[in-house]
Protein backbone atom coordinates (compact mmCIF):
# COMPACT_ATOMS: atom_id res chain seq x y z
CA UNK A 1 0.00 0.00 0.00
CA UNK A 2 2.98 2.42 0.81
CA UNK A 3 4.14 1.47 -2.37
CA UNK A 4 0.76 2.50 -4.03
CA UNK A 5 0.49 5.78 -2.63
CA UNK A 6 4.69 6.29 -3.56
CA UNK A 7 3.29 6.08 -7.25
CA UNK A 8 0.58 8.25 -6.62
CA UNK A 9 2.75 10.89 -5.05
CA UNK A 10 5.31 10.63 -8.03
CA UNK A 11 2.44 10.97 -10.15
CA UNK A 12 0.84 13.74 -8.63
CA UNK A 13 4.10 15.73 -8.73
CA UNK A 14 4.85 15.37 -12.57
CA UNK A 15 2.21 18.34 -12.33
CA UNK A 16 4.86 20.54 -11.35
CA UNK A 17 7.02 19.66 -14.32
CA UNK A 18 3.93 19.55 -16.72
CA UNK A 19 2.28 22.56 -16.37
CA UNK A 20 5.83 24.62 -16.84
CA UNK A 21 6.39 22.92 -19.69
CA UNK A 22 3.32 23.51 -21.04
CA UNK A 23 3.99 26.84 -21.04
CA UNK A 24 7.17 26.65 -22.24
CA UNK A 25 6.53 24.75 -25.13
CA UNK A 26 3.42 26.65 -26.21
CA UNK A 27 5.82 29.55 -26.46
CA UNK A 28 8.04 27.47 -28.71
CA UNK A 29 4.96 26.46 -30.80
CA UNK A 30 3.65 29.97 -31.44
CA UNK A 31 7.25 31.25 -32.04
CA UNK A 32 7.90 28.41 -34.80
CA UNK A 33 4.45 28.83 -36.57
CA UNK A 34 3.67 32.71 -36.04
CA UNK A 35 7.34 33.95 -36.25
CA UNK A 36 8.73 31.57 -38.78
CA UNK A 37 11.50 29.94 -36.24
CA UNK A 38 11.09 26.64 -37.38
CA UNK A 39 14.48 25.56 -35.61
CA UNK A 40 12.58 25.48 -32.24
CA UNK A 41 9.65 22.87 -33.25
CA UNK A 42 11.77 19.27 -33.36
CA UNK A 43 13.28 20.05 -29.94
CA UNK A 44 9.52 20.98 -28.55
CA UNK A 45 8.36 18.14 -29.66
CA UNK A 46 11.20 15.50 -29.00
CA UNK A 47 10.90 17.34 -25.19
CA UNK A 48 7.43 16.68 -25.03
CA UNK A 49 7.81 13.00 -26.39
CA UNK A 50 9.99 12.27 -23.54
CA UNK A 51 7.95 13.52 -21.06
CA UNK A 52 4.59 11.21 -22.57
CA UNK A 53 7.32 8.29 -23.12
CA UNK A 54 8.27 8.39 -19.15
CA UNK A 55 4.69 8.38 -18.75
CA UNK A 56 4.27 4.90 -20.64
CA UNK A 57 6.75 3.63 -18.68
CA UNK A 58 5.66 4.66 -15.29
CA UNK A 59 1.66 3.54 -16.46
CA UNK A 60 3.61 0.27 -17.61
CA UNK A 61 5.49 -0.44 -14.04
CA UNK A 62 2.76 0.38 -11.82
CA UNK A 63 -0.35 -0.76 -13.63
CA UNK A 64 0.85 -3.44 -16.11
CA UNK A 65 -1.06 -1.59 -18.80
CA UNK A 66 1.43 -1.72 -22.07
CA UNK A 67 0.87 1.80 -24.24
CA UNK A 68 2.88 1.14 -27.47
CA UNK A 69 4.69 4.40 -28.93
CA UNK A 70 2.40 5.48 -31.96
CA UNK A 71 5.07 7.46 -33.54
CA UNK A 72 5.30 6.93 -37.22
CA UNK A 73 8.93 5.48 -38.50
CA UNK A 74 11.57 8.18 -38.95
CA UNK A 75 12.65 8.76 -42.63
CA UNK A 76 15.44 7.00 -44.44
CA UNK A 77 18.81 8.80 -44.65
CA UNK A 78 18.59 11.27 -48.12
CA UNK A 79 20.37 9.56 -50.37
CA UNK A 80 22.36 11.17 -53.37
CA UNK A 81 21.23 11.39 -57.17
CA UNK A 82 23.78 10.12 -59.69
CA UNK A 83 25.37 13.68 -60.21
CA UNK A 84 26.18 13.00 -56.09
CA UNK A 85 23.50 16.06 -55.66
CA UNK A 86 20.81 15.73 -52.64
CA UNK A 87 17.56 16.65 -53.71
CA UNK A 88 14.58 18.46 -51.17
CA UNK A 89 11.81 18.86 -53.28
CA UNK A 90 12.83 20.68 -55.93
CA UNK A 91 16.12 22.07 -54.53
CA UNK A 92 19.38 20.18 -54.92
CA UNK A 93 22.34 20.33 -52.06
CA UNK A 94 25.53 19.65 -52.37
CA UNK A 95 25.32 17.72 -48.48
CA UNK A 96 22.68 15.75 -47.12
CA UNK A 97 22.23 17.90 -44.11
CA UNK A 98 19.41 20.44 -44.68
CA UNK A 99 17.34 17.35 -46.83
CA UNK A 100 17.79 15.63 -43.99
CA UNK A 101 16.53 18.69 -42.12
CA UNK A 102 13.91 19.37 -43.98
CA UNK A 103 12.62 15.43 -43.74
CA UNK A 104 12.78 15.48 -40.23
CA UNK A 105 10.42 18.24 -39.95
CA UNK A 106 8.13 16.97 -42.20
CA UNK A 107 7.71 13.84 -40.47
CA UNK A 108 7.37 15.55 -36.69
CA UNK A 109 4.32 18.05 -38.26
CA UNK A 110 2.76 15.21 -40.17
CA UNK A 111 2.91 12.55 -37.96
CA UNK A 112 -0.58 12.68 -35.78
CA UNK A 113 0.98 11.27 -32.81
CA UNK A 114 3.19 14.63 -32.10
CA UNK A 115 -0.43 16.27 -31.92
CA UNK A 116 -1.98 13.96 -29.32
CA UNK A 117 1.43 14.33 -27.49
CA UNK A 118 0.63 18.09 -27.54
CA UNK A 119 -3.07 17.72 -26.33
CA UNK A 120 -2.07 15.22 -23.77
CA UNK A 121 0.57 17.42 -22.15
CA UNK A 122 -2.70 20.37 -21.46
CA UNK A 123 -5.05 18.02 -20.66
CA UNK A 124 -3.17 15.64 -18.67
CA UNK A 125 -2.50 17.69 -15.66
CA UNK A 126 -6.19 18.39 -14.90
CA UNK A 127 -7.22 14.86 -15.69
CA UNK A 128 -4.51 14.17 -12.64
CA UNK A 129 -6.19 16.53 -10.26
CA UNK A 130 -9.88 14.96 -10.97
CA UNK A 131 -8.56 11.85 -10.22
CA UNK A 132 -6.95 13.16 -7.11
CA UNK A 133 -9.47 11.68 -4.79
CA UNK A 134 -9.89 8.54 -6.18
CA UNK A 135 -5.82 7.96 -6.67
CA UNK A 136 -5.26 9.23 -2.73
CA UNK A 137 -8.43 7.14 -1.14
CA UNK A 138 -8.19 4.06 -3.49
CA UNK A 139 -4.41 4.23 -5.05
CA UNK A 140 -4.50 0.76 -6.73
CA UNK A 141 -7.73 1.52 -8.71
CA UNK A 142 -6.69 5.39 -9.46
CA UNK A 143 -3.86 4.47 -10.91
CA UNK A 144 -5.56 1.80 -12.90
CA UNK A 145 -7.87 4.52 -14.20
CA UNK A 146 -5.05 6.73 -14.98
CA UNK A 147 -3.67 4.16 -16.86
CA UNK A 148 -6.70 3.61 -18.88
CA UNK A 149 -6.71 7.25 -19.49
CA UNK A 150 -3.01 7.72 -20.90
CA UNK A 151 -3.64 4.55 -22.50
CA UNK A 152 -6.77 5.86 -24.42
CA UNK A 153 -4.65 8.97 -25.74
CA UNK A 154 -1.05 7.91 -26.06
CA UNK A 155 -1.28 4.44 -27.13
CA UNK A 156 -0.71 3.71 -30.73
CA UNK A 157 -3.34 3.89 -33.98
CA UNK A 158 -3.97 1.74 -36.46
CA UNK A 159 -2.08 3.77 -38.63
CA UNK A 160 0.94 4.19 -36.86
CA UNK A 161 0.78 0.62 -36.04
CA UNK A 162 0.29 -0.29 -40.10
CA UNK A 163 2.95 2.56 -40.74
CA UNK A 164 5.50 0.92 -38.27
CA UNK A 165 4.62 -2.68 -39.92
CA UNK A 166 5.47 -1.57 -43.38
CA UNK A 167 8.46 -0.03 -42.53
CA UNK A 168 9.40 -3.24 -40.79
CA UNK A 169 8.29 -5.42 -44.20
CA UNK A 170 10.60 -3.02 -46.15
CA UNK A 171 13.75 -3.44 -43.76
CA UNK A 172 12.76 -7.64 -44.20
CA UNK A 173 12.85 -7.41 -47.15
CA UNK A 174 15.73 -5.98 -48.18
CA UNK A 175 17.55 -8.50 -45.76
CA UNK A 176 15.73 -10.90 -47.07
CA UNK A 177 16.56 -10.12 -50.79
CA UNK A 178 20.34 -9.39 -49.63
CA UNK A 179 20.52 -12.83 -48.22
CA UNK A 180 19.03 -14.24 -51.20
CA UNK A 181 21.67 -12.57 -53.72
CA UNK A 182 24.71 -13.63 -51.77
CA UNK A 183 22.92 -17.24 -51.32
CA UNK A 184 22.77 -17.39 -55.38
CA UNK A 185 26.51 -15.69 -55.44
CA UNK A 186 27.99 -18.25 -53.54
CA UNK A 187 25.46 -21.13 -55.74
CA UNK A 188 27.39 -19.59 -58.68
CA UNK A 189 30.74 -19.84 -57.29
CA UNK A 190 30.28 -23.02 -56.33
CA UNK A 191 29.12 -24.19 -59.73
CA UNK A 192 31.77 -21.99 -61.31
CA UNK A 193 34.71 -23.34 -59.61
CA UNK A 194 33.90 -26.65 -58.94
CA UNK A 195 31.38 -28.35 -60.93
CA UNK A 196 31.99 -26.07 -64.42
CA UNK A 197 35.64 -27.02 -63.95
CA UNK A 198 34.95 -31.15 -63.30
CA UNK A 199 32.67 -30.73 -66.52
CA UNK A 200 35.58 -29.15 -69.11
CA UNK A 201 38.16 -31.28 -67.90
CA UNK A 202 35.68 -34.37 -68.70
CA UNK A 203 34.88 -32.65 -72.03
CA UNK A 204 38.86 -32.26 -72.84
CA UNK A 205 39.29 -36.07 -71.84
CA UNK A 206 36.46 -36.93 -73.68
CA UNK A 207 38.39 -35.10 -76.86
CA UNK A 208 41.72 -37.12 -76.51
CA UNK A 209 39.92 -40.40 -76.03
CA UNK A 210 38.43 -39.52 -79.78
CA UNK A 211 41.92 -38.92 -80.82
CA UNK A 212 43.43 -41.76 -79.51
CA UNK A 213 41.13 -44.49 -80.02
CA UNK A 214 42.09 -45.85 -83.08
CA UNK A 215 45.95 -44.99 -82.59
CA UNK A 216 46.18 -46.05 -78.69
CA UNK A 217 43.49 -47.89 -77.65
CA UNK A 218 44.67 -48.76 -74.36
CA UNK A 219 45.91 -45.04 -73.89
CA UNK A 220 41.83 -44.30 -74.85
CA UNK A 221 41.09 -47.03 -72.23
CA UNK A 222 43.07 -45.40 -69.19
CA UNK A 223 41.36 -41.88 -70.23
CA UNK A 224 37.89 -43.15 -70.09
CA UNK A 225 38.67 -44.64 -66.35
CA UNK A 226 39.68 -41.29 -65.91
CA UNK A 227 36.54 -39.45 -67.00
CA UNK A 228 34.44 -41.97 -65.13
CA UNK A 229 35.59 -40.77 -62.02
CA UNK A 230 36.05 -37.39 -63.09
CA UNK A 231 32.09 -38.00 -63.47
CA UNK A 232 31.36 -39.53 -60.32
CA UNK A 233 32.92 -36.71 -58.54
CA UNK A 234 30.84 -33.90 -60.28
CA UNK A 235 28.15 -35.55 -59.39
CA UNK A 236 29.29 -35.38 -55.72
CA UNK A 237 29.66 -32.17 -56.29
CA UNK A 238 26.30 -31.65 -57.67
CA UNK A 239 24.34 -33.79 -54.82
CA UNK A 240 26.46 -30.92 -52.27
CA UNK A 241 25.51 -27.92 -54.30
CA UNK A 242 21.69 -29.60 -53.97
CA UNK A 243 22.14 -30.27 -50.43
CA UNK A 244 23.31 -26.04 -49.82
CA UNK A 245 19.97 -25.49 -51.88
CA UNK A 246 17.29 -27.54 -49.45
CA UNK A 247 18.31 -30.57 -48.69
CA UNK A 248 15.94 -33.86 -49.95
CA UNK A 249 15.91 -34.72 -46.19
CA UNK A 250 14.57 -31.13 -45.21
CA UNK A 251 11.38 -31.75 -47.48
CA UNK A 252 10.80 -35.14 -46.64
CA UNK A 253 10.93 -35.83 -43.10
CA UNK A 254 11.15 -32.13 -41.79
CA UNK A 255 13.43 -30.38 -39.39
CA UNK A 256 14.19 -32.65 -36.55
CA UNK A 257 15.19 -35.76 -39.02
CA UNK A 258 17.40 -32.81 -41.13
CA UNK A 259 19.22 -31.80 -38.24
CA UNK A 260 19.57 -35.32 -36.90
CA UNK A 261 21.33 -35.70 -39.96
CA UNK A 262 23.67 -32.91 -40.31
CA UNK A 263 24.91 -34.05 -36.62
CA UNK A 264 25.95 -37.74 -37.53
CA UNK A 265 27.50 -36.03 -40.54
CA UNK A 266 29.28 -33.43 -38.51
CA UNK A 267 33.15 -34.00 -36.88
CA UNK A 268 31.79 -33.12 -34.00
CA UNK A 269 29.73 -35.30 -31.00
CA UNK A 270 26.56 -33.87 -31.70
CA UNK A 271 23.47 -34.11 -29.31
CA UNK A 272 20.06 -33.14 -30.61
CA UNK A 273 16.73 -32.54 -28.82
CA UNK A 274 13.64 -31.37 -30.67
CA UNK A 275 10.34 -31.05 -29.53
CA UNK A 276 7.65 -29.32 -31.11
CA UNK A 277 4.08 -30.07 -31.72
CA UNK A 278 3.67 -28.90 -34.88
CA UNK A 279 5.97 -28.59 -38.14
CA UNK A 280 7.33 -25.52 -39.27
CA UNK A 281 6.22 -23.82 -42.59
CA UNK A 282 9.45 -24.73 -44.94
CA UNK A 283 10.91 -21.40 -45.35
CA UNK A 284 11.37 -21.49 -41.55
CA UNK A 285 12.67 -25.18 -41.30
CA UNK A 286 15.67 -23.74 -44.13
CA UNK A 287 16.30 -21.10 -42.08
CA UNK A 288 16.71 -23.03 -39.02
CA UNK A 289 18.30 -25.71 -40.94
CA UNK A 290 21.23 -23.51 -42.36
CA UNK A 291 21.43 -21.58 -39.06
CA UNK A 292 22.18 -24.84 -37.14
CA UNK A 293 24.52 -25.63 -39.87
CA UNK A 294 26.62 -22.83 -40.26
CA UNK A 295 26.90 -23.07 -36.08
CA UNK A 296 28.02 -26.39 -36.14
CA UNK A 297 30.42 -25.68 -38.88
CA UNK A 298 31.92 -22.92 -37.04
CA UNK A 299 32.36 -24.82 -34.11
CA UNK A 300 34.30 -27.27 -35.87
CA UNK A 301 36.53 -25.02 -38.01
CA UNK A 302 37.25 -21.80 -35.78
CA UNK A 303 36.19 -22.71 -32.40
CA UNK A 304 38.18 -25.91 -32.00
CA UNK A 305 34.76 -27.82 -30.63
CA UNK A 306 34.72 -31.79 -30.08
CA UNK A 307 31.44 -31.88 -28.64
CA UNK A 308 27.96 -29.75 -28.93
CA UNK A 309 24.39 -29.44 -28.17
CA UNK A 310 21.38 -28.53 -30.56
CA UNK A 311 18.10 -27.80 -28.65
CA UNK A 312 14.51 -26.86 -30.80
CA UNK A 313 11.69 -26.27 -28.79
CA UNK A 314 8.09 -24.20 -28.82
CA UNK A 315 7.17 -21.79 -26.98
CA UNK A 316 3.49 -20.90 -27.76
CA UNK A 317 3.71 -19.80 -31.44
CA UNK A 318 7.60 -19.03 -30.82
CA UNK A 319 10.22 -21.00 -32.02
CA UNK A 320 13.14 -21.27 -30.17
CA UNK A 321 16.85 -22.56 -31.07
CA UNK A 322 19.95 -23.09 -28.82
CA UNK A 323 23.30 -24.36 -29.91
CA UNK A 324 26.38 -24.76 -27.77
CA UNK A 325 29.52 -25.86 -27.81
CA UNK A 326 32.24 -26.34 -25.91
CA UNK A 327 35.05 -24.63 -28.07
CA UNK A 328 37.78 -21.98 -27.20
CA UNK A 329 34.93 -19.27 -27.34
CA UNK A 330 35.40 -15.61 -28.75
CA UNK A 331 33.25 -15.55 -31.58
CA UNK A 332 32.49 -12.12 -33.35
CA UNK A 333 29.87 -11.36 -35.70
CA UNK A 334 32.03 -8.32 -37.18
CA UNK A 335 34.59 -11.33 -37.63
CA UNK A 336 33.15 -12.70 -40.86
CA UNK A 337 31.80 -15.64 -38.51
CA UNK A 338 28.74 -16.52 -40.53
CA UNK A 339 26.76 -14.75 -37.52
CA UNK A 340 25.76 -11.82 -39.55
CA UNK A 341 24.31 -13.48 -42.23
CA UNK A 342 22.35 -16.32 -39.81
CA UNK A 343 20.79 -13.20 -38.43
CA UNK A 344 19.44 -11.84 -42.28
CA UNK A 345 17.97 -15.24 -42.30
CA UNK A 346 16.19 -14.95 -38.72
CA UNK A 347 15.21 -11.61 -40.29
CA UNK A 348 12.62 -12.75 -42.59
CA UNK A 349 10.59 -14.12 -39.97
CA UNK A 350 11.10 -11.55 -37.21
CA UNK A 351 13.46 -13.46 -35.82
CA UNK A 352 16.47 -12.34 -33.34
CA UNK A 353 19.72 -14.23 -32.56
CA UNK A 354 21.82 -13.94 -29.56
CA UNK A 355 25.54 -14.82 -28.49
CA UNK A 356 27.12 -15.44 -25.57
CA UNK A 357 30.72 -16.98 -26.33
CA UNK A 358 33.48 -15.81 -23.72
CA UNK A 359 37.26 -15.81 -24.24
CA UNK A 360 37.95 -20.14 -23.59
CA UNK A 361 34.53 -20.69 -24.29
CA UNK A 362 31.68 -22.54 -24.24
CA UNK A 363 30.01 -20.79 -27.04
CA UNK A 364 25.90 -20.23 -26.86
CA UNK A 365 23.51 -19.15 -29.54
CA UNK A 366 19.99 -18.77 -29.42
CA UNK A 367 17.73 -17.93 -31.22
CA UNK A 368 13.81 -16.87 -31.30
CA UNK A 369 11.23 -17.00 -34.47
CA UNK A 370 8.11 -15.49 -32.89
CA UNK A 371 5.12 -16.50 -34.49
CA UNK A 372 6.03 -18.95 -36.58
CA UNK A 373 4.29 -21.92 -35.63
CA UNK A 374 -0.03 -23.04 -35.97
CA UNK A 375 -1.48 -22.35 -32.99
CA UNK A 376 -5.12 -23.37 -32.36
CA UNK A 377 -6.25 -20.43 -31.11
CA UNK A 378 -4.52 -17.90 -33.68
CA UNK A 379 -7.27 -15.56 -33.16
CA UNK A 380 -5.61 -14.14 -30.91
CA UNK A 381 -8.66 -14.53 -28.31
CA UNK A 382 -6.26 -13.08 -25.11
CA UNK A 383 -7.73 -9.48 -26.56
CA UNK A 384 -10.50 -8.76 -25.30
CA UNK A 385 -13.51 -7.56 -27.80
CA UNK A 386 -13.66 -3.25 -27.74
CA UNK A 387 -17.00 -3.75 -25.82
CA UNK A 388 -15.57 -5.39 -23.34
CA UNK A 389 -12.72 -3.61 -22.56
CA UNK A 390 -15.30 -0.57 -22.57
CA UNK A 391 -17.63 -2.32 -20.21
CA UNK A 392 -14.89 -3.33 -17.55
CA UNK A 393 -13.48 0.35 -17.67
CA UNK A 394 -16.58 1.72 -16.92
CA UNK A 395 -17.28 -0.59 -14.17
CA UNK A 396 -13.29 0.38 -13.14
CA UNK A 397 -14.29 3.72 -13.13
CA UNK A 398 -17.65 4.00 -11.31
CA UNK A 399 -17.95 1.33 -8.52
CA UNK A 400 -15.87 2.71 -6.18
CA UNK A 401 -19.11 5.62 -5.90
CA UNK A 402 -21.36 3.13 -4.70
CA UNK A 403 -19.71 0.91 -2.42
CA UNK A 404 -17.55 3.82 -0.99
CA UNK A 405 -19.27 7.19 -0.63
CA UNK A 406 -22.96 6.29 -1.00
CA UNK A 407 -22.85 2.86 0.67
CA UNK A 408 -19.86 2.36 3.38
CA UNK A 409 -19.06 5.99 4.29
CA UNK A 410 -23.07 6.58 4.35
CA UNK A 411 -23.31 4.34 6.63
CA UNK A 412 -20.59 5.06 8.66
CA UNK A 413 -22.56 8.65 9.26
CA UNK A 414 -25.76 7.27 9.57
CA UNK A 415 -24.12 4.46 12.74
CA UNK A 416 -22.75 7.55 14.39
CA UNK A 417 -25.32 9.99 13.74
CA UNK A 418 -23.16 12.52 11.76
CA UNK A 419 -25.58 15.23 10.93
CA UNK A 420 -23.45 16.20 7.48
CA UNK A 421 -25.45 15.21 4.52
CA UNK A 422 -23.37 16.80 1.54
CA UNK A 423 -23.65 14.61 -1.36
CA UNK A 424 -24.54 11.15 -0.15
CA UNK A 425 -28.02 10.13 -1.53
CA UNK A 426 -29.49 8.27 0.75
CA UNK A 427 -29.13 10.49 3.78
CA UNK A 428 -31.37 12.78 2.13
CA UNK A 429 -34.38 10.49 2.13
CA UNK A 430 -37.08 9.50 4.42
CA UNK A 431 -35.98 7.50 8.00
CA UNK A 432 -37.09 4.50 6.45
CA UNK A 433 -35.53 4.22 3.35
CA UNK A 434 -31.76 4.95 4.42
CA UNK A 435 -30.90 1.86 5.19
CA UNK A 436 -32.24 -0.32 2.75
CA UNK A 437 -30.79 2.33 0.33
CA UNK A 438 -27.04 2.24 2.06
CA UNK A 439 -27.44 -1.32 1.32
CA UNK A 440 -28.51 -1.05 -2.13
CA UNK A 441 -25.76 0.98 -3.00
CA UNK A 442 -23.05 -1.41 -1.35
CA UNK A 443 -24.63 -4.59 -2.93
CA UNK A 444 -24.32 -2.52 -6.60
CA UNK A 445 -21.13 -1.34 -5.94
CA UNK A 446 -19.53 -5.06 -5.03
CA UNK A 447 -21.86 -6.23 -8.06
CA UNK A 448 -19.92 -3.88 -10.42
CA UNK A 449 -17.03 -5.08 -8.71
CA UNK A 450 -17.15 -8.44 -9.34
CA UNK A 451 -18.59 -8.23 -13.37
CA UNK A 452 -15.38 -5.92 -13.68
CA UNK A 453 -13.23 -9.19 -12.08
CA UNK A 454 -15.59 -11.52 -13.86
CA UNK A 455 -15.26 -10.64 -17.35
CA UNK A 456 -11.46 -10.83 -18.01
CA UNK A 457 -11.53 -13.92 -16.30
CA UNK A 458 -14.08 -15.37 -18.13
CA UNK A 459 -12.39 -14.23 -21.31
CA UNK A 460 -9.07 -15.95 -20.17
CA UNK A 461 -10.70 -19.01 -19.62
CA UNK A 462 -12.56 -19.65 -22.86
CA UNK A 463 -8.44 -19.14 -24.18
CA UNK A 464 -7.02 -21.78 -21.79
CA UNK A 465 -9.84 -24.09 -22.44
CA UNK A 466 -9.34 -23.14 -26.06
CA UNK A 467 -5.40 -23.88 -25.88
CA UNK A 468 -5.89 -26.87 -23.98
CA UNK A 469 -8.77 -28.47 -26.51
CA UNK A 470 -6.83 -31.38 -28.42
CA UNK A 471 -6.26 -30.67 -31.76
CA UNK A 472 -5.13 -32.68 -35.07
CA UNK A 473 -1.47 -32.15 -35.88
CA UNK A 474 -0.09 -30.01 -38.19
CA UNK A 475 1.40 -31.20 -41.76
Amino acid sequence: MLRRYGHVTTLLALVVVQVPMTLLTGVMLLLSFALGMVFLFPPQTMMVRELAELNRRLVRNWTGIKIEAPYLPPPPPPVPQADGMYRSDRTLYKTPRVPAWNNRWKWLVSDPATWRDEVWLLVDPLVKVGLAPLLLLLPARGLRVYGLWSKKLLDATAASRLAGQVSHLTRTRDLAAGSQAAEMRRIERDLHDGTQARLVAIGMTLGAVEQLVESDPKAAKALLAKARDASSETLTELRRVIRGIHPPVLAERGLADAVRALAMDSPLDVTVDVSLPHRPEPPVEAAVYFAVSELLSNAARHGDARTATVDISASGAGLLVSVSDDGMGGADPGKGSGLAGIERRLAAFDGVLALHSPPGGPTTVSMELPKVLPVPWAQDLSKLPRWKSVTVMVLWATAWCPTFPQGLVAGIFKIFGVEEKTWFLALHLPGPWQWPVILGMIALGVIMHVMAIRIPASHNREKFMAEATPTKPWC
